[in-house]
């Protein structure tokens, strides 16, 4: 028997007799579920700061708003998601005496990171329509705030689709870090199984491996969504 194989049945033994595999499960689930749940909170925000940016600036309110937009942004865009992680769950929470569980936590500095990324995307994205749009939806007796929902930001959207499924891959794979706080992920799950087998090899190739899979199946469902645009559009 080869030293591969030998490694393969502690895995094994770890990962099945052992029912690691529930560990693994759980794993996967909290990995998707901070990323699915991160991205939507980021998709809002970062909606709602790219729509700060670029409303007119007539008043004094849009400019402070964009002022406190511009520093959120560069907060969490400068410094690490493991970073932002330790300070809200060590420093942040227990100085206001809020008590949340890491999986929690994970899912709301996830969302606040994504949301200062997404809010340049989504800027980018409604700077790409043709102003006409605006025209147009204003001169039809719509509100500026209107006008923006209904019809720039579907437009936005359709042109940034790809480079938000690029921040889902991202947020997937930053996941990993979530184990400084306390939360399970993939790499705690294999963790578990490298350490109770005394053999790390198997259990990284078979997390690397699912971390593969996971963004080719997103890479995937992102073409079939972009393709079924192009048709609505055509059709249009």
């Amino acid at each position: 028997m080869g030293i591969f194989d030998k490694k393969l049945m502690k895995f094994w033994e770890i990962f099945y007799t052992n029912k690691g595999y529930t560990k693994v499960l759980i794993g996967l689930w909290n990995t998707l579920c901070i990323a699915t749940l991160g991205l939507f909170i980021g998709i809002v925000i970062g909606t709602i700061i790219a729509g700060i940016k670029v409303m007119p600036k007539y008043k004094r309110l849009p400019k402070i708003l964009e002022k406190i937009c511009d520093f959120y942004v560069g907060l969490f865009r400068g410094t690490p998601v493991v970073v932002q992680l330790l300070v809200a769950y060590f420093v942040v929470l227990p100085l206001i005496g809020i008590k949340l569980t890491p999986l929690t936590v994970c899912v709301l500095v996830f969302g606040l990171n994504s949301g200062a990324y997404v809010s340049e995307i989504m800027r980018s994205g409604i700077m790409s329509v043709d102003h006409g749009q605006m025209e147009a939806g204003r001169a039809l007796g719509l509100s500026y705030r209107v006008t923006m929902l209904k019809i720039v930001i579907p437009q936005a959207v359709k042109n940034i689709l790809p480079t938000l499924g690029n921040e889902f891959i991202a947020l997937i794979k930053e996941t990993s870090v979530v184990s400084f706080v306390g939360a399970s992920d993939l790499y705690v799950a294999f963790s578990y199984i490298g350490s109770n087998s005394y053999e790390f090899m198997v259990p990284y190739l078979a997390m690397a491996l699912i971390y593969i899979v996971l963004v080719m199946i997103i890479a995937s469902l992102i073409k079939v969504m972009e393709r079924r645009l192009r048709k609505s559009d055509r059709r249009n």
